[in-house]
């Protein structure tokens, strides 16, 4: 396992090594640095550079704000993510289910944590800040409303429960960790069928109308890059936010 760019080699498997010293499970370290790997592996940047300090980073993964874990504390964590049609309605129930969002990593996920012994329900709400948020957090925060993420052009805001409903916002027991991490809804899907069908119907039309199948694909390429440049451009604003 590497990283890339300088102190790529040792990056990783440091990072790993703390997170196991801090408490995490080794089936969450062992996923949590594979999926980092993966995603250094696309963008091709310094680990350094992109996550900052081992153990400055090491403590943002780990929960309790990367508080050493003692045996039996019951913390258990869970990455998902969805499209913007469904987010809030999952968000809702989960939080009823006791998970609290930490954060929205670089690609998207909902990084969410839950107390075995102690879990209490969350509320979540999503806004808009294309125009940008001047003022939107202080204004949020009088109402108990603290962020818990940005991605592209939404921001995410959560608070507990017990703000409204005091202590029968405490779970007496919690369910199961999901095993599923990825929900998205048949308007995503049939969106994504739609933009494939019309690309393949305009790429069979170029080759028909100039006699050259690689007009065809040539256009197709073209879309496909087109349509890459948005998304990378809303990840790097995430994560610039």
């Amino acid at each position: 396992m590497s990283g890339t760019g300088a102190g790529g080699e040792t990056y990783l498997p440091r990072l790993q090594a703390r997170l196991r010293d801090l408490g995490l499970p080794e089936e969450q370290v062992r996923v949590t640095v594979a999926d980092l790997a993966a995603y250094l592996g696309e963008c091709g940047t310094d680990p350094g550079d992109e996550f900052g300090p081992v153990e400055d980073f090491a403590r943002q993964l780990a929960p309790g704000g990367g508080e050493p874990v003692p045996p039996g504390a019951g913390v258990e964590t869970w990455r998902w993510t969805a499209d913007t049609a469904v987010d809030e309605e999952l968000l809702g129930r989960f939080g009823d289910e006791g998970w609290e969002v930490e954060r929205v990593d670089a690609l998207g996920r909902f990084v969410c944590r839950r107390s075995r012994e102690r879990a209490q329900r969350w509320q979540y709400r999503r806004e808009l800040v294309s125009r940008g948020r001047e003022g939107l957090d202080e204004r949020l925060a009088r109402d108990g409303w603290e962020a818990c993420g940005n991605w592209a052009v939404y921001a995410w805001f959560k608070r507990p429960r017990a703000a409204d409903d005091g202590p029968a916002a405490e779970l007496g027991g919690v369910p199961a960790v999901p095993v599923r991490r990825v929900y998205f809804s048949r308007r995503f899907h049939a969106l994504c069928a739609a933009v494939a069908a019309a690309v393949l119907v305009a790429g069979a039309t170029v080759s028909l109308r100039d006699g050259d199948p690689l007009s065809g694909l040539g256009l197709v390429a073209g879309l496909a890059v087109g349509a890459l440049l948005p998304l990378a451009a809303a990840t790097a604003l995430s994560r610039r936010r």
